[in-house]
């Protein structure tokens, strides 16, 4: 094994990264080994000829190089990716550790090698799951997406809170994605607890005005509209709705009990975190980023329902959930969206903007998925048309109907900010030029 160099942030002989910036020094990284062939796992039976999708072995070459790429820059112990490319699989493979292998661990702790069913936590990436529970609230017709939430919630109608509606929530323009200040994170735990604060709070901006992306506060919201409606929780509503028609094995929020330890474990690398992003983060989050990842392995965070963050799923499940709206709702013969529905939730729900919360980056929203942009997007270059969702603003999945694509890229480090980003980009990159447009 060998411990992760700024060099192999895209590894090209003979150019040394060190020479062009003063980096700073790497909270956490992997032992890479020599040959990444030991820690990766697919079945080629599972994959389709290339050709078979329009694509060549050439393309499939060039985009897993730029996944062990990105493994090489050491801030993520595992990476597991899953393509559909006219609804087959042309990759879907992983690399690396679900637990372990992060230098500065004990030593007694056990390895173990991540695979394409690993269960895996999508973390943000579950806002897009909610919110198309939502869309199809609208679609049976037991809720308008342009009343006031406080029409079902009364109690949130306070503050200047009246006039928020439920599609303004969704496209994190409701004015209210903030967390007030010393707040216990154990609140999160806790659904009662945490809409008595969220109807208690005063908007930061006025509903509709303002993009602010909403990490917590939206969920807990958006999961009380739909008990109120249905008389169900999410989990049984997604259950019903998705998980047991499509025959998921997990895509649920959290997972039983005895499953825990199954999960990909999380893990804090890349920079140490500094002011002001400090500040920024704690302002969504409601504590540092360390904390946050420190919850992310707490069992109760999998014991519970936490609308924006907690759904687990395969890499598998991710890519063929997204595959189901690129459809226009039907997969496998199995309808759950009417094409309207997943119109309505994948249509730009106002211009970019600069998002005022933690993500401070222009961002287009639909109502309940971030959009790509051209020239550049979060989902590559030229795609304007893609839509998903991130999680923990390292994991990716999206539709891209001008590729017909669907594609899951998960991974298990929460770095900030690292060299990481170069090959980050470079993946995505790799994965809009190699499948090209129709």
């Amino acid at each position: 094994m060998k411990p992760f160099s700024i060099s192999q942030l895209i590894p090209i002989p003979g150019i040394d990264y060190t020479s062009w910036f003063p980096f700073p020094t790497i909270s956490q990284s992997i032992n890479i080994p020599d040959d990444l062939s030991k820690v990766t796992v697919f079945d080629p039976s599972e994959e389709v000829d290339p050709e078979d999708a329009g694509l060549t072995e050439n393309d499939i070459k060039t985009i897993w190089k730029g996944v062990e790429n990105y493994y090489r820059t050491g801030v993520h112990p595992a990476i597991a990716l899953c393509i559909r490319r006219q609804g087959k699989i042309v990759l879907k493979r992983t690399i690396g550790h679900a637990c372990g292998n992060i230098q500065g661990e004990p030593e007694d702790t056990k390895r173990i090698i991540m695979t394409p069913e690993t269960p895996i936590c999508q973390f943000s990436a579950s806002k897009a799951i909610t919110a198309m529970l939502i869309h199809h609230l609208a679609e049976k017709g037991k809720l308008h997406l342009t009343d006031p939430v406080s029409h079902y919630i009364p109690e949130f109608g306070v503050h200047g809170k009246e006039d928020v509606t439920i599609y303004q929530v969704l496209g994190h323009r409701s004015g209210f994605g903030i967390i007030p200040d010393n707040v216990s994170a154990d609140v999160l735990f806790d659904h009662n607890e945490a809409l008595k604060m969220i109807c208690e709070m005063k908007p930061q901006y006025p509903a509709g005005h303002t993009a602010s992306y909403h990490a917590i506060t939206g969920g807990y919201i958006l999961h009380e509209l739909l008990q109120r409606v249905t008389g169900k929780d999410l989990r049984e509503y997604l259950r019903e709705t998705i998980q047991e028609p499509l025959g998921f094995k997990y895509f649920n929020y959290g997972i039983d009990e005895k499953d825990v330890d199954s999960v990909a474990k999380s893990y804090f690398t890349g920079w140490p975190v500094t002011y002001p992003f400090t500040l920024i983060i704690k302002r969504s989050l409601g504590g540092p980023w360390d904390m946050a990842i420190k919850m992310a392995n707490d069992p109760r965070f999998f014991t519970s329902i936490i609308p924006s963050a907690n759904i687990v799923a395969t890499v598998d499940e991710m890519s063929q959930f997204f595959q189901l709206l690129l459809n226009g709702g039907e997969l496998n013969g199995v309808r759950i969206f009417d094409p309207l529905t997943v119109r309505r939730a994948t249509i730009e729900a106002g211009k970019m903007q600069l998002d005022k919360s933690m993500v401070l980056l222009p961002i287009r929203y639909s109502a309940g998925m971030m959009l790509g942009s051209n020239p550049f997007g979060m989902f590559g270059p030229e795609t304007k048309n893609a839509f998903g969702h991130w999680g923990f603003i390292n994991s990716f999945s999206w539709a891209d109907p001008d590729r017909d694509i669907s594609v899951s890229m998960l991974n298990t480090g929460k770095p900030f900010l690292s060299t990481h980003l170069v090959s980050h980009f470079d993946l995505l990159a790799r994965i809009a030029r190699q499948c090209k447009k129709a």
